[in-house]
């Protein structure tokens, strides 16, 4: 039951949650069709990945101190996560986007059938910003309301 009292825990999933699932009326918002896949999947406004690493390292620092071997571990994890997901994550996502024309383009010309890949698998830097921005939100409210 120790587990229920590991506050920064608490708060990369309390951001998490939160950022998985304003991902569904962002999208409605954008394009006016509801998408529950959302709810488990990468990629979107605003990363997730981003919020859980950024509570985590926060609540770190805010727990422990800023000062401490905790933070920095927190803070390198969450350095290495941000800039996977705006970087090579999103020119995965690039890729995708690439080949699903290339194959919708034979598929014009051709009964090809493809199944489509996936094409939103990392995150703008403003994704993934409001990320950082959500998590760091989160681990201050949950210290707050634990101190």
């Amino acid at each position: 039951m120790e587990i229920f009292r590991n506050y920064v825990l608490i708060s990369g999933a309390i951001a998490w949650i939160i950022a998985q699932t304003v991902k569904v009326p962002i999208e409605y918002i954008k394009t006016r069709q509801w998408n529950w896949a959302l709810l488990f999947r990468a990629g979107g406004m605003p990363s997730s990945h981003s919020a859980l690493v950024t509570a985590v390292a926060h609540a770190l620092g805010l727990f422990y101190g800023f000062d401490s071997p905790h933070f920095a571990i927190g803070l390198t994890l969450a350095m290495v996560v941000v800039y996977d997901a705006t970087g090579i994550r999103r020119q995965a996502g690039k890729h995708a986007e690439l080949i699903n024309a290339m194959i919708n383009d034979l598929a014009s010309g051709h009964p090809l059938k493809e199944e489509q890949l996936r094409e939103v698998l990392g995150h703008t830097p403003i994704e993934a910003f409001a990320g950082v921005v959500l998590g760091v939100v989160t681990a201050q409210l949950v210290w707050l309301s634990v101190s």
